[in-house]
């Protein structure tokens, strides 16, 4: 089993589930969202294993850069954390939409890349956490 696999369980039909796109389909999968800025080198599109590609809801180019040290050292998760939040202020529409579909009980797969071994340093797993937290709002009548 892959680092941090325990973690990329989701809680089953209606909820959220993340994993590395590479990760083997499962039929609880539901809608299968990859959500990195990058769509995987030299993968053939009849080779895809999500539903929809999402480069909007992956961190910016520069954020990426910067966390994997591409111009400096790299960035810390806390601040690679809080720079990915404050951009997807920018994609709330987004994340709303991703919400109604999963308060419709739907399943809804976040895919990040193959290299991605930490769901707890992952995009992916902020994103599960922002999408959750605006179930909750709604849920509380806000």
């Amino acid at each position: 089993m892959p680092a941090g696999a325990a973690a990329d369980k989701g809680p089953g039909p209606g909820g959220i589930k993340t994993k590395r796109w590479s990760d083997p389909r499962e039929a609880d999968d539901g809608f299968r969202l990859l959500v990195c800025r990058y769509r995987p080198r030299a993968l053939l599109k009849k080779d895809e294993t999500w539903t929809l590609w999402k480069a909007n809801l992956g961190p910016s180019k520069e954020l990426h850069a910067a966390f994997y040290g591409k111009q400096a050292d790299p960035i810390t998760w806390e601040e690679y954390r809080r720079r990915y939040l404050e951009e997807m202020k920018g994609q709330a529409e987004e994340i709303a939409m991703l919400a109604d579909m999963v308060a419709e009980g739907k399943t809804l797969t976040l895919l990040c890349s193959s290299a991605c071994e930490d769901a707890t340093h992952c995009h992916r797993t902020l994103l599960q956490g922002l999408i959750e937290e605006q179930m909750g709002r709604r849920g509380a009548g806000a």
